[in-house]
This record gives structure tokens, C-alpha cells and sequence, in this order.
């Protein structure tokens, strides 16, 4: 598996992985979501893709970036390749992404949609204590770069 960068040409196949990984209501409002982030900068969403030789992205993070903020929007992983480090890779290599445009902090999108990938991101290190605090401004966790 390997992580990258979006290309134009994974539009259709992202589209199709985000149908499948998640609810109808949940696609929607992220369809929309990686169409804005596509007209900003296609540099913040990456993918994973199978092996070479094996077609199909499994993965998507949608990340963006307000003044010196960076924010995880959402992570997709297909049903049949999630709980294998698939998630965490590509928050990895969102954080480096950051790191790169001298980010000094992330958050996490705490909606609704979110909070199955809650664990993950607890495990990464994104402060648990401030969930509860920023929940009520749709931001899930803070985590400084530095």
C-alpha cells in the first residue's frame, strides 16, 4: 500500500470510495466538502492506494488549511480494508503535509461523522481532554505540531 497525493484522475475513484465507506447523508455532505477542497488546493487530500499492479484507492484523507490551522476533515477507509493501518498512514502523512507548509497546529472535524474515527485519532496523540471543549465549535481535538 502507499500513500500519496491526489491526482485529477483519482476523482472518480475517490468519489466511489467515499459512496461506500460512508452513510448517504455522510457522503453528501463530504462530496461537497472534497469538491471545494479540490477548487482551494488538491495538495491536501491524499490517498492510499492497493500495491501497484492493483487497481483502486482504499483510502482518502481531506484536509485543509485556515491561516496557520491545519484541519483533518475527514478520513475514508474502505469497509474491506479498514482496522489495518490504513487511517492512521494517511493521517501521518497529512501531518507531514502540514509540517511542510508551516502548520503549528491540527484539529480534528468533531462532527457527527467523525466520531468513529475518535479512536484513531486518540492513539495519535490528539489531546483527548479538549474533545469535550471544542465539540461545540465541530472541532474534535487539537494537536500542536511543535
Amino acid at each position: 500500500m502507499r500513500v500519496r497525493s491526489f491526482q485529477l484522475s483519482d476523482a472518480t475513484h475517490v468519489t466511489e470510495l467515499l459512496q461506500v465507506s460512508l452513510s448517504e447523508e455522510c457522503y453528501e455532505d463530504t462530496r461537497r466538502a472534497f469538491a471545494r477542497q479540490l477548487s482551494f488546493d488538491s495538495g491536501l487530500i491524499m490517498v492510499m492506494e492497493e500495491e501497484e499492479g492493483e487497481a483502486g484507492i482504499i483510502g482518502v484523507l481531506i484536509g485543509t488549511i485556515d491561516q496557520n490551522l491545519g484541519c483533518i476533515y475527514r478520513v475514508a477507509v474502505h469497509p474491506e480494508h479498514r482496522r489495518r493501518g490504513v487511517g492512521k498512514a494517511l493521517v501521518q502523512a497529512m501531518e507531514q503535509r502540514f509540517q511542510q507548509r508551516n502548520v503549528s497546529k491540527i484539529v480534528v472535524a468533531g462532527d457527527e461523522h467523525n466520531k468513529a474515527a475518535m479512536p484513531l485519532y486518540e492513539a495519535m496523540g490528539y489531546a483527548g481532554r479538549m474533545l469535550e471543549a471544542f465539540q461545540k465549535l465541530s472541532i474534535a481535538a487539537v494537536h500542536s505540531l511543535s
